[in-house]
């Protein structure tokens, strides 16, 4: 589908308040499903109300719908007093949208909200069309995005998790009995119970494998931390502009595109600050509103990252007009993963990015709103540079939290040991001596001080007896 240029509808439903029916996180039988018995699940009757205005989930939504090259040739908000469980629309609005549908040879219909299966088998016949619902549909772009084995393997287990539930839907000679010997099935298993079992053996097989991609991961991440540098993550909304803020912080080449879910698959850079100090810099995936659990779930190792991070940038789109509620949408995923997004003084600072975007008015409010928040955001502007090292500079004050300041002897031509402290630490000042020794003092991060106290003791040699 996503070479393809079908003709496509979009339809937003907008359910009546008391009766909206987003829900807030994974049910323990879903959590089990997909391997992650451990997700935070919602509590039973929980319902969410979303907080994104339908014309910001339309155009969402068809933005969704783009980003896998389909011809959107309408897209519409659809109000829904009473959901029907038969096909989610009134009898009358299912006539209405089918006349529509024919009228544009429409051949797929987006639906952004949950559609279940007997919902999605009936439309489909009422409209001779195709029905995705939003999981299918995110579904679809994570597997023409994922590049690296890792991040296919995620999307392929999420893909058969969903399809599993549909079987019924995807059938339709369930009826029908087969009889054999071996993985077959014995005699007299029915159809759907064979496809059933099929999709089981293949997701398990999948978790086989991505077991053995976390180890990888986790050797690696092992070996990052012997080195150590500490790791900053990046996160945000999808399209908050995070891949472009990476490149200009890195000088990369990842790729940065005005379209969701640009980046799947998780990139590392080494990044040198002002003081010396070295990080990991990570790009990770963004995410959206009603962001299907099980793809949260799928996503978990690549998320890892995040998880292990010495700090998190928060990266948000300030010109949005939804930026409060995409701030949010992403700290409930990443609190469903167990991250805390507080924004703690030394754990996550909150970058907010497309201040190009702002009319100087809007501008000035927003500075002023930063300065009576604590901690304080960064502003910035990933496409123009703008704020960047103001920035830098946050992030090196949170990493330096527990900097010493201390002052090193360093004997006349000892060469190495004046390159080992430009290299790891802030220079602050250097006297030096007539004889061609000199004193440095230097800014030096608590992990790196055990190893300049070796290296000093190494140089003055074993204490006399």
């Amino acid at each position: 589908m996503a070479g393809s240029r079908e003709r496509a509808l979009v339809l937003v439903p907008v359910l009546a308040t008391r009766r909206r029916d987003w829900v807030s996180g994974a049910t323990a039988a879903e959590a089990e499903a997909i391997g992650q018995p451990g997700l935070r699940a919602a509590a039973p009757g929980r319902r969410r109300v979303s907080l994104h205005s339908p014309s910001d989930r339309l155009a969402e939504a068809r933005g969704l719908a783009e980003a896998i090259a389909l011809d959107v040739r309408d897209a519409l908000v659809v109000n829904v007093a009473d959901p029907k469980p038969g096909t989610l629309f009134g009898s009358g609005k299912v006539e209405e949208l089918g006349r529509l549908i024919a009228d544009h040879e429409i051949g797929l219909v987006i639906v952004d909200h949950a559609v279940t299966p007997v919902q999605q088998r009936n439309l489909e016949k009422a409209w001779q069309a195709k029905v995705l619902d939003r999981t299918g549909l995110i579904l679809e772009i994570f597997g023409a995005r994922a590049r690296t084995r890792e991040g296919r393997l995620q999307v392929e287990l999420a893909h058969l998790s969903y399809q599993k539930g549909r079987l019924v839907r995807a059938w339709t000679h369930l009826e029908r009995q087969r009889g054999g010997a071996g993985f077959l099935g014995g005699p007299g298993e029915a159809q759907i119970e064979l496809d059933r079992r099929m999709l089981q053996e293949r997701i398990d097989g999948i978790r086989r494998d991505l077991a053995q991609v976390v180890r990888t991961r986790e050797l690696h991440r092992a070996g990052r931390r012997k080195i150590p540098y500490p790791v900053v993550a990046i996160v945000g909304y999808t399209n908050a502009g995070k891949s472009t803020l990476f490149n200009r912080i890195t000088g990369a080449d990842v790729l940065a595109m005005d379209q969701v879910f640009a980046t799947l698959d998780p990139t590392m850079r080494e990044v040198k600050l002002a003081s010396g100090r070295r990080v990991i810099l990570s790009d990770t995936v963004g995410f959206i509103s009603d962001l299907p659990t099980m793809l949260v779930a799928a996503f978990r190792a690549t998320l890892e990252e995040v998880i292990d991070a010495d700090l998190i940038l928060h990266v948000r789109d300030i010109s949005h007009d939804e930026t409060e509620a995409q701030s949010r949408d992403v700290e409930e995923v990443l609190a469903s993963l167990g991250i805390d997004m507080t924004p703690a003084e030394h754990h996550v600072l909150e970058v907010w990015n497309k201040i190009d975007r702002l009319a100087p008015e809007l501008r000035s409010d927003v500075e002023n709103s930063a300065r009576f928040r604590a901690p304080r955001p960064v502003l910035v502007s990933a496409m123009t540079g703008e704020g960047l090292a103001g920035l830098l500079d946050a992030i090196d004050a949170r990493l330096g939290a527990n900097d010493e300041i201390v002052a090193v002897p360093v004997a006349a031509g000892d060469g190495k040991l004046r390159a080992w402290l430009y290299e790891n630490a802030d220079v602050v000042a250097v006297e030096e001596k007539e004889d061609g020794s000199a004193v440095f003092t230097v800014r030096i991060p608590a992990d790196r001080k055990g190893r300049l106290d070796a290296r000093l003791a190494a140089a003055r040699g074993p204490s006399p007896a």
